[in-house]
């Protein structure tokens, strides 16, 4: 199955754009540092039996993340990064590295953009995290 650039959802949140190729998509919910998590992970098969991430949308849910400051400490720790990890501002609620992006939708929300085996680009991590936004409803 290919998913290209159309509209999706995922925990109440807008996906306004995804790249073309896309392989295959599977949902995952759960927990890590009192943050609750729905994932959505596209994969595509590279050789029978072995397959490799185009993309990753998280969703992230918890009082802890009140702000950019926590937010950005705790996917240091939760990627393992060390205090030295390089990032840039992402617009005004965000921030990025080369293979991922960030941004804080609301105290307690946010959303994570990753690539990571470099197979979309940044230019297109950072429109798809751009176009992410909460559902009115």
């Amino acid at each position: 199955m290919t998913i290209s650039g159309t509209e999706t959802l995922l925990d109440g949140l807008s996906i306004g754009h995804l790249p073309d190729r896309l392989g295959t998509a599977s949902d995952f919910e759960f927990e890590w540092g009192e943050v609750k998590f729905v994932q959505r992970v596209w994969e595509t098969e590279i050789e029978p039996g072995s397959w490799r991430v185009d993309l990753q949308v998280q969703v992230l849910r918890s009082d802890a993340l009140a702000d950019l400051v926590s937010l950005r400490a705790f996917l240091a720790e939760y990627h393992e990064r060390d205090v030295d990890w390089a990032t840039e501002p992402f617009g005004q609620d965000g921030f990025k590295t080369e293979r991922e992006a960030a941004r804080l939708l609301a105290p307690g929300l946010a959303v994570e953009v990753r690539d990571p085996f470099g197979r979309q680009g940044p230019g297109q991590i950072d429109a798809v995290a751009a176009a992410v936004h909460r559902v009115e409803r």
